[in-house]
């Protein structure tokens, strides 16, 4: 029996699948490093957007992170109650949500600053191949970026 035509159901041949573990293998890495901050996953690369920009609206916060309103209102919502940020309407628009870092946001910066080389240390890429792999997975991630 030829069972060919089942091939590309085959977890085997799924470029979906080993992207998904890889991720979830990763994310798991950083579980205590952001325990000790307080911080999900989630949460820390939102900070990681506020200590860049400072001030950002959520429509924009979104896009970069790829998430939805829906997903990011209860982590914004965490973040307010652990003072590490203010949400206000936008003067010029009122249906614009808009996002201020705090100066406790800021100082948890100085505690998350090792956490990137400690989960780099964690994947046995060498540099060069770690930055291939980079520039491929937003090579993916622009295929779906919304406008």
């Amino acid at each position: 029996m030829d069972n060919s035509k089942y091939d590309g159901l085959k977890l085997e041949n799924q470029l979906c699948f080993p992207l998904y573990a890889a991720s979830r293998v990763i994310i798991k890495q950083y579980h205590p490093h952001l325990e000790a901050l307080g911080l999900t996953y989630t949460q820390y690369i939102a900070m990681m957007v506020f200590w860049e920009k400072g001030t950002i609206s959520v429509k924009e916060l979104c896009k970069l992170l790829f998430l939805d309103s829906g997903t990011l209102t209860s982590v914004l919502k965490s973040l307010e109650t652990k003072g590490y940020i203010r949400r206000y309407r936008y003067d010029k628009d009122e249906r614009v949500l808009m996002i201020d870092i705090t100066d406790e946001g800021n100082a948890l910066r100085e505690r998350a600053l090792e956490i990137p080389e400690k989960i780099s240390s964690c994947v046995s890429l060498k540099p060069e191949q770690a930055l291939q792999l980079y520039k491929l997975l937003y090579q993916v991630l622009e295929t779906f970026k919304e406008e």
